[in-house]
Order: C-alpha cells, then sequence, then structure tokens
C-alpha cells in the first residue's frame, strides 16, 4: 500500500533526520534576504527565484512575507498544503519544485519537521506567500541530502504558497454505525497499538470491494486530488493476521494523496467521498488490491485484505 512517489519537495518538508531544532527570527529587513529575488504573481506558475549574490551564507532562519494572504494564521499543530520552490543558496539553482508536480502537506506539529520551516510558518496567513532562507543546521545539517544535490555547507531558500490548513483529528470522531453481519468486527484501542481485527467464522470473503462506515464523521468529504491523513491496520481475511499498522510506524499515521497511483484502488475508492472523522472497514479482494503479484512475502496474490481506517483530515 505504501509505494508513493517520492519528491524532493516532499523529502525537504517531512524528512526525520532533521538534526537541529532551533529556532530562528522572522524578519523582512535581513541583507540576506536582499539578495533573493522572486518574480511571478501567478499562483499557477512556479515563481522565479534568483539569487542575486553566490554563495548564499545564512546563519539563521529568516522570513520575508512576499504576499500576504487573507486567510487565518497558522499555528504550531496545523496540517498545511503548500506549493514550493526549492533553491540551493550556493549556486542558484533549483533543487525541487511542487507546481512541476502537486501540492505537498507540511505538518507543523511533527518534532522532525525543518527548523527553517517549524520556526518561520507559524504565523503566516492561509493564502500568503513567503521568502524563507535558511542555514545548513536549519534543514539538512552537516550532512546535506545528495538526492536533493545539497551539500551540508549548502544554505536553503524556499519561497512557500501557503494554499490551505487544518488541524487533524487524533482519532475517528462522529456517530457510531450499527455492525453488519458477515463483516468483520474492529476494536480500536489508540493509535499506538494496532486495531484488533476479527474475521467472522465460516464466512467467504466478498468478491467486490465492501466499503462500510463503523463511524460516520461530521466534517467534509474527502475530494480527489486532496492530501489525506489517516490511521490504520490492515489484515488478512484468511486468518485475520496484521500485516501492517499505523502504529507500528514512526508517525503513527499516514498521509497520502487520493487518486494517486502508489495507492490501491480500494483505497482511493473507498476513502473518495467519506467526512473527516469517519472510521471505515474496507474489505478489499485481489482486484482492488495487489492483483495477481501481491505484495511481497505477507500478501499473496489471492488475499482478500481487511482495513479499518480512521480518517483524520484532508487538504
Amino acid at each position: 500500500m505504501r509505494n508513493p512517489r517520492r519528491l524532493v519537495i516532499l523529502a525537504l518538508a517531512t524528512s526525520v533526520t532533521m538534526l537541529s531544532a532551533a529556532c530562528g527570527s522572522s524578519t523582512s529587513g535581513s541583507s540576506v534576504l536582499s539578495s533573493i529575488k522572486v518574480d511571478g504573481n501567478d499562483a499557477a506558475k512556479a515563481p522565479t527565484v534568483t539569487v542575486t549574490k553566490t554563495p548564499l551564507n545564512a546563519t539563521t532562519s529568516e522570513s520575508k512575507v512576499l504576499k500576504e494572504g487573507t486567510g487565518a494564521a497558522l499555528t504550531g499543530k496545523d496540517l498545511t498544503k503548500v506549493k514550493a520552490v526549492i533553491v540551493n543558496g550556493t549556486d542558484g539553482k533549483v533543487v525541487g519544485s511542487t507546481w512541476d508536480s502537486a501540492p505537498t502537506a507540511i505538518d507543523l506539529s511533527q518534532d522532525a519537521l525543518f527548523a527553517a520551516l517549524k520556526s518561520q510558518l507559524p504565523g503566516k496567513k492561509i493564502g500568503s506567500r513567503v521568502l524563507i532562507a535558511a542555514p545548513p543546521k536549519d534543514v539538512f545539517g552537516k550532512d546535506g541530502n545528495t538526492g536533493a544535490g545539497l551539500k551540508g555547507t549548502d544554505s536553503v531558500v524556499f519561497v512557500i504558497d501557503i494554499m490551505s490548513a487544518t488541524q487533524p483529528l487524533t482519532e475517528a470522531k462522529g456517530s457510531p454505525v450499527p455492525a453488519k453481519a458477515d463483516l468483520p468486527t474492529v476494536t480500536v484501542k489508540d493509535t499506538k497499538t494496532p486495531a484488533t481485527i476479527t474475521i467472522p467464522s465460516g464466512v467467504s470473503a466478498p468478491t467486490s470491494l465492501v466499503v462500510q462506515p463503523l463511524i460516520t464523521g461530521t466534517g467534509p468529504e474527502v475530494q480527489d486530488g486532496q492530501t489525506v491523513r489517516v490511521t490504520y491496520t490492515g489484515a488478512l481475511w484468511k486468518d485475520g493476521s496484521v500485516f501492517d499498522s499505523s502504529a507500528t510506524s514512526a508517525l503513527k499515521h499516514f498521509d497520502f494523496v487520493v487518486g494517486q497511483q502508489g495507492i490501491i484502488s480500494g483505497w482511493n475508492k473507498g476513502i473518495k467521498g467519506q467526512k473527516v472523522g469517519s472510521r471505515m472497514l474496507l474489505v478489499v479482494p485481489p482486484s482492488e488490491g495487489y492483483g495477481a503479484a501481491g505484495q511481497g512475502t505477507k500478501i499473496s496474490g489471492t488475499d482478500t485484505l481487511v482495513f479499518v481506517v480512521d480518517i483524520l483530515a484532508a487538504l
């Protein structure tokens, strides 16, 4: 299920290898920021970022609002969707841009988020375009990131358009739905423990996708193309064994884009149109899962999969 396309911008935004939690100052009069020129006002097109004096040597993270938005100010608890261009301050070259692909989500509550973003984005309004200059210690640290072409001595420039934001739920929240006969039952303890999924005895696995709410949320409906945050546990119908769970991951949740090819079709079909706050039971036949090839050593090409999914946020 986890096979999303990795983007440079996503690696920069959500890296778990951040080496510094230091907070820089926010300013609009920095000599470092004055060496960066940003052209372009069309939100549908990537801005042109020019470092007028290279190499750029930022010593602390600094930011400047290039265009003030009219939405609410971001908080340190928000999950925010952004467009971004990332530039190597040493040579002025672009190393990543979501305008080449799709917007990405940044979780401002994560300790692993770069200090440059964690310190400079809170307080900025939705709809704003923000320029950030950061020293190596506030991004990838002394190791740099070879995949992005950044050395441990390279300062980094971000130009970020803040599109939207939300504060994710911690668990499903809404109205319970009565259990249906011949479907698995589910017990969810917390986000740190895989859910218990009990397969009904003597019942054959469904041959088509089953989408059954266990809790109906009260939030907005999930739309195609949105970034969705979920917690989940997946088990095999044949024996009830758990093969994957967000509870065993470092972040304890999973973010994905609805409609993305890296996600099984059973998830895309089952989660689209559901309300944030919902807890869903998805019974996924092979044709809507991993097909005849299966996945790894745990899932064969004939296995029907059972998921319980809490929809915590969508933006």
